[in-house]
């Protein structure tokens, strides 16, 4: 699933947008004050996506977890790089969510909380296209009736949780996708028939 951005340049920006541009992003110590929930095993949630999606540098992954953080949807999409805008940026997330899951509008308390996983290039540290996309995923999860869970930068020199400082090597940007984690596998079916379960059942009865 793909998403792309109209290019744009600053240059055609007037100054009242651009500084409206500017309004739309967060700062990691506000990110941090914010109460985001924190993730149980952010290399799990990190792997898992990672081999679900693939991503090279420019690719977005919007996945909610439920309370006990197992994936219960997941989308990514790509853009071109254009001015980095959270208005723009919750837009194309709110698109996805819209697309893989039901809102949660008419609970009162949100239950399942949405992560979103950007790979791109440059160091790990906080840039303000991670300010735009912070507030574009705080944004579109109010819309959505979802609680806003973590940011994650995957770059050249690995993961990272921002506003957390945790992080790890592997996965990085240009490495290959890891095998699914053994706890993201589906369990398998129980087969009825067949002479294999017969003896099985005989067995058993013993």
């Amino acid at each position: 699933m793909t998403f792309g951005f109209a290019s744009s340049s600053a240059a055609s920006l007037s100054p009242s947008a651009s500084a409206a541009s500017a309004s739309r992003l967060l700062e990691p110590a506000e990110w941090a004050a914010a109460g985001i929930p924190l993730l149980r095993n952010p290399r799990e949630v990190v792997s898992g996506l990672h081999a679900r999606h693939h991503p090279r540098p420019s690719t977005a992954i919007v996945a909610v977890l439920d309370p006990d953080e197992r994936l219960r949807a997941s989308a990514s999409f790509t853009h071109r790089p254009s001015q980095a805008d959270g208005w723009m940026f919750r837009n194309a997330l709110l698109a996805q969510l819209r697309r893989v899951i039901p809102h949660d509008l008419r609970r009162r308390t949100p239950v399942r909380t949405a992560v979103l996983l950007y790979c791109r290039d440059g160091e790990g540290r906080w840039t303000e296209e991670d300010g735009a996309w912070m507030w574009g995923l705080r944004d579109a999860c109010t819309l959505h009736g979802l609680r806003c869970g973590a940011y994650i930068t995957l770059t050249q020199e690995g993961w990272h949780v921002l506003g957390e400082g945790r992080g790890g090597r592997h996965p990085h940007a240009h490495s290959a996708p890891e095998p699914f984690a053994t706890s993201e596998a589906p369990p398998l079916a129980p087969r009825t028939g067949g002479p294999v379960s017969e003896i099985l059942r005989r067995a058993a009865a013993r």
